[in-house]
């Protein structure tokens, strides 16, 4: 691959220079090559320059997967802005959060979404302007020269983001006369994405243009990418797996299609629609693509290879047995790259893989002092090449000293390395908790519980599920004479987080096992875990809404 400028304009102009009609990114019913993307990304540039957005200024993003995310995104990154991309089940308090820490300033909102607005107090907001990504005004993008659709009412259903927002509610305008791009360095900030907090709230990862396109090339060459490739993700735009999907495309001149959500009954159908050579799963999809039980169709695509962290060592035969499909194993973060894999045939299946080129490791004690071989301890990690890590945590100075005090990022993970480089995961030394491919936040779950008039004191803690991933459990001390109802309590939790964060289990405690200085001790309530008296939410069969 030809040299460029480690940032994201820079890479788009190097390609659309050398190749501008190779097909790029699909999504719905928008197609763009390289040329396009790159004329695309300019055109949005030049709008968010008209709204007044300047370099170094936040432009959220509060959508689906939808080509008007990529655009915006792209457009952000040619001017110098910094995209900040909210999970779509964010509600409330955790919406508001996310916008007043990032200080955002203009807000991309998909129309069904727009009613979350009505909670968000515009006092604590920075926010001036919102696009709607999907408004009756905006083009479908299938290109630089989409023109609107001027017969419909913009304004229409606006006013579900409450009377102080929908005057500030625009249709996304079109793209408009091609902006320059910014004189940027690869280490500047070209995406803020927020990451569970675990003794606080969730912390936005400043990631710069260099860490981007390196998690494009360092995947895209485990995966073995190539120009003739495929890459098919049913997998949100606003985590930074599906991100990576794009810069592997770009780097590597393969195709990337965007799929709208993932389906156990369809994905297989998906892969064969598109051609799909290589795809991309999370840990609890596997388990539930085998329980669906053997079909033709699970053999009837191009599929060869999926991207597939934290499944069971032992589902990776019997899924490539089914399935043709090989899983490739590995781990990284928001914060870091792709660092460690378990490429097939490496000696390293049933772990978490092994140091990949570019990147430094040490599995490490509580002062950081480096353990031998066989010994369990904090994974501790370092980037070769500058800037392919991120540079800190937004706008919280004292956490970015503390995850990379002595010039190591501390990812929080507690593992063994053998004798022969493989690294096995044993557990979390932090609080956060990964249930079906998303992080939650005890922290913020936790304030929620305490809102409700009836909890004392709340513990947030994983539990292992069925899926091989984390259910979420919570100990709770209620308020003297109060009685908890289980099923209204979730119904309190329902409208005030992610539905994926909403707890299965909950257990009445008359107190939570503290350390001499006050402090929960998490440990013993994981260790004690589900008992006779606890309350599964399943078993209850209470269902919980996933509003969008």
């Amino acid at each position: 691959m030809p040299p460029h400028p480690r940032t994201v304009p820079g890479l788009l102009a190097d390609r659309a220079a050398h190749d501008p009609d190779r097909p790029l990114f699909t999504c719905g019913d928008a197609s763009w090559s390289v040329g396009q993307a790159a004329s695309l990304a300019a055109g949005h540039a030049g709008s968010l320059a008209a709204a007044g957005i300047a370099r170094g200024d936040r432009v959220a993003l509060f959508s689906g997967n939808r080509p008007e995310f990529m655009g915006v995104f792209l457009g952000s990154a040619w001017l110098g802005a910094v995209a900040v991309p909210v999970n779509v089940a964010c509600r409330g308090p955790q919406l508001q959060y996310y916008l007043a820490n990032s200080g955002a300033r203009l807000l991309c909102v998909e129309r069904a979404l727009l009613a979350e607005l009505a909670q968000v107090d515009p006092a604590a907001v920075a926010l001036e302007t919102v696009w709607v990504l999907d408004g009756a005004a905006s083009p479908r993008n299938q290109g630089p020269d989409a023109s609107p659709d001027a017969s419909s009412d913009a304004s229409s259903g606006f006013a579900s983001a409450g009377a102080h927002w929908a005057a500030r509610t625009v249709a996304m305008p079109a793209p408009a006369a091609p902006a320059e791009p910014a004189p940027l360095a690869p280490g500047d900030t070209v995406a803020i994405l927020y990451t569970s907090g675990t003794t606080g709230p969730s912390k936005g990862v400043c990631c710069p243009h260099a860490q981007l396109i390196a998690w494009g090339e360092h995947t895209a060459r485990l995966l073995g990418v190539t120009p003739d490739d495929v890459l098919c993700t049913t997998l949100p735009l606003f985590h930074v797996n599906a991100l990576n999907g794009f810069f592997q495309a770009l780097s590597s001149g393969a195709r990337q299609v965007v799929e709208t959500r993932f389906s156990v009954s369809g994905f297989w159908s998906t892969m064969a629609r598109h051609g799909a050579t290589v795809g991309y799963l999370l840990g609890a999809m596997v388990p539930m693509l085998l329980a669906r039980g053997a079909a033709a169709d699970e053999r009837g695509h191009r599929l060869r290879i999926a991207l597939a962290p934290g499944v069971p060592p032992a589902l990776h035969e019997r899924f490539r047995e089914r399935t043709g499909v090989v899983l490739l194993e590995g781990y990284g973060s928001t914060e870091t790259n792709f660092v460690i894999a378990a490429r097939p045939g490496d000696g390293a299946e049933g772990t978490m893989g092994r140091l990949q080129p570019g990147f430094s490791a040490r599995v490490a004690d509580a002062n950081d002092v480096e353990l031998p071989a066989g010994e369990a301890g904090e994974l501790l990690l370092r980037a070769d090449e500058p800037f392919a890590f991120a540079t800190g945590y937004w706008g919280m100075p004292q956490q970015t000293v503390e995850a990379w005090r002595n010039l190591w990022f501390h990812t929080g993970d507690r593992v063994v390395r053998d004798a022969e480089g493989r690294f096995r995961f044993v557990d979390r030394l932090k609080d956060a908790i990964r249930r079906r491919g998303e992080n939650v936040s005890s922290y913020e779950v936790e304030q929620v519980l305490l809102s409700h008039p009836s909890v004392a004191a709340a513990a947030v803690f994983p539990v292992r599920s069925e899926l091989a991933e984390d259910e979420v459990m919570v100990a709770i001390v209620p308020e003297t004479g109060a009685r908890i109802d289980p099923v209204e309590l979730v119904r309190f939790c329902e409208t005030r987080m992610p539905h994926f964060a909403v707890p299965r289990y909950l257990d009445l405690v008359d107190e939570l096992p503290r350390t001499e200085n006050g402090k929960v001790r998490k440990v013993v309530l994981r260790e004690r875990g589900i008992g006779p008296g606890t309350w599964d939410r399943d078993a209850a069969g209470v269902i919980v809404a996933r509003r969008r």
